[in-house]
């Protein structure tokens, strides 16, 4: 069988509540989506789809290609069900997989003794058919192979990704508490941004939010950034698909005129960090990056743009009750100083959000990590900005 020209349930994952986010990105792509879930979607195709998929998607993890979906009670059914599969057809010869798994069943404790019975059955197959024995590990480096398995429902995949795409690959310095890449992705799809108004981000730490807006702006996609993904492992790999892809890829970076990207943050560390970041994605000359308080923060006069910002949410007493008063400077911010922009606070600290002082019109869910996330939306007139007091001649 050739998965290159198969037609099979393919399996996209993301963090919970991007989902919406991701389903976006694959039907901009030309897919049906056959199905949305908590953490992902699924549509259908083949191994050179998965390609296509791999290279351009932001929000998503991990694109999974169907085996086969099967019943099984216990970890022997695992290896029963999973022997019938022609590996040789899959794996190369000599070659390295990994197998991960997924697993919610009565009869397993431990997930690794699921993956060792995949492993098991996966190289019993290839030794038998080939003779040899095949290199195995956790590095995911080479072919991967995924197990779903909830009570007795089990489907195996060819997973085709590896290393987790919503780590775009560019940012060599993450700074303290960093945003996820496909988090900040989704957040700003979230917003009613065009991608050609300012975009304003203060309080930008190590610049993910900022390098994520101007990638969405220019089209550049993460594809750009990574040279090894699993499905260059796989028999019938065929570079030159790959190469086309890359290809469209480059041609596709557009270059938007007068773009204003502006990132500040108080701590000069944080800025230089942000700098590399940002010359590793390819977009330094688009973002202007400052050292400043977040209220000195330069917005351009008429721009109607977003003005994002992610502050600190508290752990602990101290720290919440000196954040309420950054929450309220933030309110003051954007009151007297971004009238015409939306203003967009993301916070997983809901009681510091209500000092910002201002009506949300919307609030829209997500998870940082495991933290419950609100992404605050303010519409900020223009009227909101006083004019200057004008001096009274004595």
């Amino acid at each position: 069988m050739s998965l290159y020209t198969t037609i099979a349930p393919i399996t996209i994952t993301c963090h919970k509540r991007i989902a919406p986010y991701l389903q976006k990105e694959v039907e901009e792509l030309g897919f049906e989506t056959e199905e949305t879930f908590v953490t992902g979607v699924r549509i259908n195709g083949n191994i050179n789809d998965c390609i296509r998929l791999n290279l351009n998607l932001r929000c998503a993890s991990q694109v999974l290609y169907s085996l086969k979906k099967f019943t099984a009670d216990n970890a022997d059914d695992i290896y029963k069900n999973l022997q019938n599969i022609p590996w040789e057809d899959i794996l190369p010869d000599p070659g390295y997989f990994s197998v991960t798994s997924n697993v919610l069943n009565d009869t397993i404790n431990n997930s690794m003794f699921a993956n060792l019975r995949v492993k098991d059955a996966i190289v019993d197959r290839l030794r038998e058919v080939r003779g040899t024995r095949p290199a195995t590990g956790a590095e995911l480096t080479g072919a991967v192979i995924h197990l779903f398995w909830k009570n007795e429902d089990a489907e195996i995949f060819v997973d085709t990704t590896g290393d987790s795409l919503a780590r775009h690959g560019y940012r060599k310095i993450p700074g303290r508490a960093p945003m996820l890449e496909a988090l900040a992705t989704a957040a700003i799809m979230a917003t009613l941004w065009n991608r050609e108004a300012p975009f304003v981000n203060p309080m930008c730490g190590s610049g993910t939010v900022a390098i994520e807006a101007a990638l969405l702006a220019t089209n550049t996609r993460p594809g750009l950034f990574r040279t090894n993904y699993a499905f260059m492992h796989l028999v019938g790999y065929d570079e030159a698909v790959y190469r086309t892809q890359m290809d469209m890829l480059e041609s596709q970076v557009k270059d938007i005129p007068g773009l204003r990207i502006i990132a500040t943050d108080y701590s000069d560390v944080a800025i230089a960090n942000a700098r590399k970041n940002a010359v590793a994605a390819g977009v330094e000359r688009l973002i202007d990056f400052r050292v400043c308080d977040f209220a000195d923060t330069l917005v351009p006069e008429n721009g109607e743009g977003v003005m994002f910002v992610n502050p600190e949410y508290g752990e602990r007493l101290g720290e919440i009750e000196e954040l309420m008063d950054t929450y309220a400077r933030i309110g003051d911010f954007m009151k007297k100083q971004c009238g015409g922009y939306y203003g967009y606070v993301f916070t997983g600290n809901p009681d510091l959000g209500k000092k910002i002082g201002l009506k949300a019109k919307r609030r829209i869910e997500f998870y940082n990590s495991t933290i419950d996330c609100r992404l605050m939306e303010y519409e900020l007139y223009k009227g909101s900005r006083r004019p200057p007091r004008e001096e009274v001649a004595e």
